[in-house]
């Protein structure tokens, strides 16, 4: 499982007819502390994340568990948006409006 923040969007019109309905969205990698790192993920949208957002992303066999991937020819799926971070008992990120607690 990787911690990524969304940062944009693959947009393909010809495609597997079973992508149908699943937006494609570009998540670079995080460290724990939030800062960046060079690596990303082109992973299947299966919950409603969106750009800026912190996500979870699974890949492999994991990646077609989710309800809206299931079955899916997919390598990486977004299966959760996150709503805090906390790392050694410290909160390094809260998502607006999120009920965390």
């Amino acid at each position: 499982m990787v911690l990524g923040r969304v940062v944009g969007t693959v947009v393909s019109t010809s495609k597997d007819e079973n992508l149908d309905g699943l937006k494609l969205l570009i998540v670079q990698h995080v460290k724990m502390d939030l800062t960046e790192t060079s690596a990303y993920t082109v992973a299947a949208d299966g919950i409603g994340a969106g750009y800026g957002e912190y996500v979870l992303v699974v890949s492999g066999s994991s990646a077609r568990m989710g309800t809206r991937v299931k079955n899916r020819p997919l390598d990486a799926s977004i299966l959760a948006i996150v709503d805090q971070v906390e790392v050694g008992g410290k909160v390094r990120m809260t998502r607006e409006g999120a009920s965390v607690g």
